[in-house]
């Protein structure tokens, strides 16, 4: 097992990187795809070259992303082919089971779906493209985006407001009003109910 303790770069085709979580939300991905287009050419490459792709490396020698999925799957959707990527653990001499059990303690696994179920293992995509969309995942990242919390670096600390934006916000609201799903989202954000999640800003005096 090897830790890379300097960034070394590697190219890697976006279809052939793994998935670390079930899910990612379609909004985020469409606010990226759009980021993207405004690009002008020659700066697609220094865009690329500041955002590289975090990966370790597991059996068989494959690429597992364990953040920026958002920006993968945006990429991916855009057609671009090739990323470079940035192994930050080398495991690819690992059993399989050793390997996801590893990954599972260092909290570079998250098999939660849309619903906010817990999911087996086998279930979790095997390409970026495959991923579902998790509606709550795209309200969590605009709740921070609106002041709602801070950004924190907690495992998955989007997925946990998701969670809990998914058990007070309808359904219905989001697919139907998300202007009104957003503001009443960073209502709770603010409130109480909140304070144990990661970010937290406190009460709002509005």
């Amino acid at each position: 097992m090897h830790h890379e303790d300097h960034p070394i770069l590697h190219t890697r085709e976006i279809a052939d990187l793994r998935p670390t979580q079930m899910t990612v939300g379609l909004r985020e991905v469409t606010r990226k795809r759009a980021s993207w287009r405004k690009l002008k050419e020659q700066s697609e490459g220094e865009f690329l070259g500041n955002h590289m792709i975090p990966v370790v490396i597991g059996p068989k020698n494959r690429a597992y992303i364990i953040d920026n999925h958002h920006l993968a799957r945006a990429l991916h959707d855009e057609g671009v082919k090739q990323v470079l990527v940035r192994p930050i653990a080398d495991l690819q001499t690992l059993a399989a089971d050793e390997f996801w059990s590893f990954i599972a303690n260092r909290n570079w696994l998250h098999l939660y779906d849309g619903q906010g179920l817990l999911r087996p293992l086998k279930d979790l995509p095997k390409s970026i493209a495959t991923v579902a969309d998790d509606p709550y995942r795209s309200l969590a990242g605009d709740v921070r985006r609106a002041g709602g919390y801070s950004k924190d670096m907690t495992p998955y600390a989007e997925f946990l407001w998701a969670d809990f934006l998914r058990r007070r916000v309808k359904p219905k609201l989001v697919e139907g009003d998300y202007e009104k799903a957003l503001a009443k989202s960073v209502a709770l954000a603010h409130s109480h109910a909140a304070d144990h999640l990661p970010g937290w800003c406190g009460v709002s005096d509005g």
